[in-house]
């Protein structure tokens, strides 16, 4: 098949961006001639299995966003505060650079808007990825947006959710949508995989080296300046360590998971960029390294040195990948129980014994309960925590793999 896939935005970070490269490069290697639409300025960076990238220019170098972040190039603005007029030029210009691609078997759209309404007008046959992002912070906002939304699938031969909470989530917010889809995102299981401790140290110490200069870290997107050395000193200590890697959001949780922290007297590093950074390094508890935003070559040599990694966050998520990942590395997963969260926790809790079921999840916005399970997953001895690690891998190589996930995209059109 030849897929033209609409993403819009870049393919660094974390979410749908994590997302469009994974999916691209699976559906690469499966043989697809893949394309893929988006604002990435350097997509050589980015292993998509020879998935070919086109940037189409924007109008008035607007990006609608459903949180203000810097693009460099470009002017973001929220999707609810652009005029309607900002809305539809923008469109066009992308649909105009979909219609190049054509034709197609299939365009694949990201986000109910603007990327559904791009696919809808291209002219082609479509599907669309519902994330969390657009409904919650955009959608939901305006009456408008979610009638505009609701139009845009109508023509869909698929529309994709990545959990039930999502699927519930669109319909509360568009009404109700034909053609639904329950697939969750993936994890690529070879790239995040457990690895020997001495071996993670130096791969990890050799990638924060090969990190861009970043004086006085101003550039938010890029890694601490000295990470490299603040790592090794560290990590010459052998006590655990608790990871949280994220967005730096106050709807995240970090604060809470903090607040967890200063109970149980453990330590932790802290990994991402956002708004709520400074504050958070206002109060963080001692014993807390902050190290700016880290790429998937850091993480995935990261993780596998982390006892717990720790999912806060107070506000819906479509699905917990961040967990799933730090699950695939070796890394204990524990999660706020709500929205796709508690789906992918009941995932992890179905396959530990019974015993331990209840450690993958605390109650939302709960520090105290955090503290209680996050203490029991680091008093763990050893062997018990490797059948939880095992346990926790297993649940993701059967349920959230990218291979999995690029058939399952495609069985719609194929079957």
């Amino acid at each position: 098949m030849k897929i033209v896939f609409w993403h819009g935005y870049l393919l660094g970070g974390t979410g749908s961006n994590v997302y469009t490269r994974a999916l691209a490069r699976a559906w690469s290697r499966l043989g697809h001639e893949v394309v893929v639409v988006c604002q990435e300025r350097n997509p050589g960076a980015y292993d998509l299995g020879g998935a070919r990238v086109v940037r189409p220019e924007l109008p008035d170098r607007l990006l609608p966003v459903f949180v203000l972040d810097r693009y460099e190039g470009l002017q973001p603005k929220l999707l609810q505060d652009l005029m309607a007029a900002e809305r539809d030029r923008y469109v066009e210009a992308n649909a105009a650079a979909v219609r190049a691609e054509l034709p197609a078997d299939l365009v694949f759209a990201n986000h109910v808007l603007p990327g559904g309404a791009v696919a809808a007008a291209a002219g082609a046959p479509y599907a669309v990825k519902a994330h969390g992002s657009e409904l919650e912070y955009s959608l939901r906002a305006s009456a408008e947006l979610a009638e505009r939304g609701r139009e845009s699938l109508e023509q869909a031969r698929a529309v994709f959710v990545g959990s039930a909470h999502i699927r519930a989530v669109l319909e509360d917010v568009v009404g109700h949508v034909d053609r639904v889809h329950e697939v969750p995102p993936g994890v690529d299981v070879e790239e995040f995989a457990p690895e020997d401790r001495r071996e993670a140290l130096a791969h990890l110490f050799d990638e924060a080296r090969r990190d861009p200069p970043n004086p006085a870290n101003a550039a938010e997107r890029l890694p601490d300046e000295g990470n490299a050395d603040r790592l090794a000193a560290w990590f010459e200590s052998a006590e655990p360590t608790v990871l949280y890697f994220g967005k730096l959001l106050y709807n995240k949780g970090v604060h809470l998971l903090f607040e967890a922290l200063r109970e149980t007297g453990a330590r932790a590093v802290v990994v991402g960029f956002g708004d709520y950074r400074a504050e958070l390094e206002r109060i963080a508890p001692p014993r807390t390294l902050f190290t700016g935003p880290l790429e998937h070559r850091h993480l995935v040599h990261l993780i596998p040195l982390c006892e717990v990694t720790v999912v806060p966050s107070i506000f819906p998520e479509a699905f917990g990948m961040v967990a799933a990942e730090a699950a695939a590395a070796g890394s204990l997963p524990l999660v706020a129980r709500h929205s796709g969260l508690a789906e992918i926790a009941d995932g992890f809790a179905a396959e530990y014994p019974a015993a331990y079921s209840g450690l993958t999840s605390f109650e939302t916005g709960n520090s105290h309960d955090l503290a209680a399970k996050l203490g029991r997953l680091l008093e763990l001895p050893e062997q018990e925590r490797q059948t939880l690690r095992e346990a926790a891998r297993r649940a993701v190589v059967e349920r959230w793999s990218w291979e999995q996930v690029a058939v399952r995209l495609l069985q719609p059109f194929t079957n």
